[in-house]
């Protein structure tokens, strides 16, 4: 099975993801659009894996310092690897030391049972579509521009999951293997910083 580990998002979020894609929809050329109800924050992706494996990963994670629930702002949109040949139309995320320390945390965890870690940087983000042919999208710029700044959120993160990658003809499902909830602030216990 196709896993990989992330943050799940909030409904209301969803939706309002859904109407940006919306509006951004009609001037897109060549792109796949993420269902909203597909959209998540991923910590990291670790292709296929194995049951065996799904309870090694499940074991080490569970073993992880705790977090305390944290807040992310979303703010503004991107393109990957770049908006002259872009693959990714993105939502990104501000700055957030915790998220990054997570995914560091959870990086770094995983190597321990066989995961190659991340050589690139985190880079927190929101897919809103792909294209299957990389070539400059400025209708989807202007799109943006003319619908002014664009800020989502926050949301508090209290948990993230292992989930199941199922590919399907109308795009990919998304089952929750495993969660790992957050702790409160008061509790004592360690905590990423």
């Amino acid at each position: 099975m196709r896993a990989f580990i992330a943050v799940d998002l909030p409904a209301e979020l969803r939706v309002e993801l859904g109407r940006w894609q919306e509006k951004l929809r009609k001037s897109a050329r060549g792109a796949r659009w993420v269902r909203p109800e597909g959209i998540h924050l991923t910590l990291k992706f670790l292709g296929g894996i194995s049951s065996a494996q799904v309870i090694e990963v499940s074991k080490i994670l569970s073993t992880l310092p705790r977090i305390a629930p944290f807040e992310i702002h979303f703010k503004g949109f991107g393109f990957f690897p770049h908006a002259g040949r872009p693959r990714v139309l993105w939502v990104g995320i501000e700055p957030c030391p915790t998220l990054e320390a997570l995914a560091a945390q959870v990086d770094k965890s995983l190597e321990t049972v066989g995961f190659a870690r991340e050589q690139r940087a985190f880079k927190p983000h929101l897919t809103l579509a792909r294209f299957r042919v990389p070539r400059p999208q400025p209708e989807i710029e202007e799109a943006i521009s003319t619908n002014g700044p664009t800020v989502l959120g926050p949301i508090t993160v209290r948990e993230f999951f292992l989930f199941e990658s199922i590919l399907r003809s109308q795009g990919a499902e998304y089952r929750k293997l495993a969660r790992f909830p957050a702790i409160p602030n008061s509790s004592g216990k360690r905590q990423i910083d």
